[in-house]
C-alpha cells in the first residue's frame, strides 16, 4: 500500500487522516508532520499515527499532502524539496498534493525536483464530517493514473471532481466559501422564524432539517440523472436542477410563491452573484505563483 504523508495536522489535515483511516487505509501507511508539540501528541494519541519531521515524513512517502496554511507553505517547501531530491535519488515515485488555498501548482513545480507531479486540491469545510467536495487541478507533469489515485484519496471525505487550474479561484468562491453563505442563510431563516413566533430551538430544528432534506433531494436527483435509465436512473439531460425542484414545491398563488417573490424583490440572486465574484477576486489576489 502506498505510504501517505500529511504535512500539517490542522483541521483539514486531521479530516483527511480520519477519512483515510475510515476508508480502510492502514495506520502503518500514514505519517503526519506537525510542528506544534501539543497538536502532534493529540494526533498520535487519537489516531495512533506516526508523527515525524517534515523531511522524514516527505522522504518516505508516495503521496505528500501539503495541508498547512498558505502563509506556512514557504516555511515547509524547502524541507519537502530536499526530501524529494533524496527520494528521487532512490528512484521512489512521489506525487505532491496541495490543499493550501491560493498556492499554484507552478509554485511547487518551481521548488521541487524537475518534472515533479503536483495536484492542487480545493476541499471545503464539510470534509470535516466526511461530506465535503474536493476539486482537483493537475499540474503539468501529472499522469491520468496519478490523478485517479489522488481522487481516490479525497473520495474518503466527500465528492471529487476535476477542473482546470484556471477555474480554482471560481471553485473557491462557490464551494470553498459556499458553506459560509449557507450558514448565513440558515441563520437568517432561524431569525425570521423567531420573528414570526417560533421559539429559537424549534426554528433552528426546522431550518436545519429543511436544508438537509432539500440538499438530499438535490443529490438524489443528480445521482439519478447521471445513471442510465436501464440502471434505474433517468438518463443524461433530465432536469433535476434546483430550479426544477423549486418549481415542484411552489404552488401558483400559494405561500411559497409569496415568500419567493419577496426574496426576488430583495435581490437575493444579485447578492449571491456579487458574493461569488467578490470571493473569486479575493482568491486571485491572495494567490501564490512561481512568478
Amino acid at each position: 500500500m502506498a505510504r501517505i504523508a500529511i504535512i500539517g495536522g490542522g483541521s483539514m489535515g486531521e479530516a483527511l487522516l480520519a477519512g483515510l483511516l475510515r476508508s480502510g487505509r492502514q495506520v502503518k501507511d500514514m505519517v503526519v508532520a506537525e510542528r506544534m508539540p501539543d497538536r502532534a501528541k493529540y494526533l498520535s494519541d487519537t489516531y495512533s499515527v506516526q508523527v515525524a519531521s517534515v523531511a522524514d515524513a516527505a522522504e518516505h512517502a508516495t503521496f505528500v499532502i501539503v495541508a498547512v496554511k498558505p502563509s506556512d507553505v514557504e516555511l515547509v517547501i524547502g524541507e519537502i524539496a530536499e526530501a524529494a531530491a533524496k527520494a528521487e535519488a532512490d528512484s521512489a515515485e512521489q506525487v505532491f498534493v496541495s490543499v493550501a488555498a491560493g498556492v499554484a501548482t507552478s509554485f511547487y513545480e518551481s521548488k521541487l525536483p524537475a518534472g515533479a507531479p503536483v495536484i492542487r486540491v480545493m476541499p471545503n469545510a464539510p470534509a470535516l464530517v466526511g461530506a465535503g467536495v474536493s476539486a482537483l487541478a493537475m499540474g503539468r507533469f501529472v499522469t491520468p493514473e496519478q490523478l485517479k489515485e489522488v481522487a481516490t484519496l479525497f473520495d474518503c471525505v466527500g465528492g471529487v471532481l476535476t477542473v482546470p487550474e484556471s477555474q480554482i479561484d471560481a471553485v473557491t468562491a462557490v464551494s470553498g466559501s459556499g458553506p459560509a453563505y449557507f450558514f448565513l442563510m440558515v441563520e437568517a431563516l432561524v431569525d425570521a422564524g423567531v420573528a414570526v413566533g417560533l421559539s429559537r430551538p424549534v426554528a433552528t430544528d426546522l431550518a436545519v432539517q429543511t436544508m438537509a432534506g432539500s440538499a438530499a433531494m438535490l443529490l438524489e436527483g443528480l445521482d439519478k440523472a447521471r445513471r442510465p435509465a436501464a440502471d434505474g436512473g433517468m438518463g443524461v439531460g433530465v432536469d433535476t436542477t434546483a430550479a426544477q425542484l423549486r418549481a415542484t414545491v411552489t404552488s401558483p398563488g400559494g405561500t411559497t410563491a409569496a415568500g419567493l417573490r419577496e426574496l426576488e424583490r430583495g435581490g437575493l440572486r444579485a447578492a449571491v452573484a456579487d458574493a461569488v465574484v467578490a470571493a473569486k477576486t479575493r482568491s486571485e489576489q491572495l494567490g501564490i505563483t512561481s512568478e
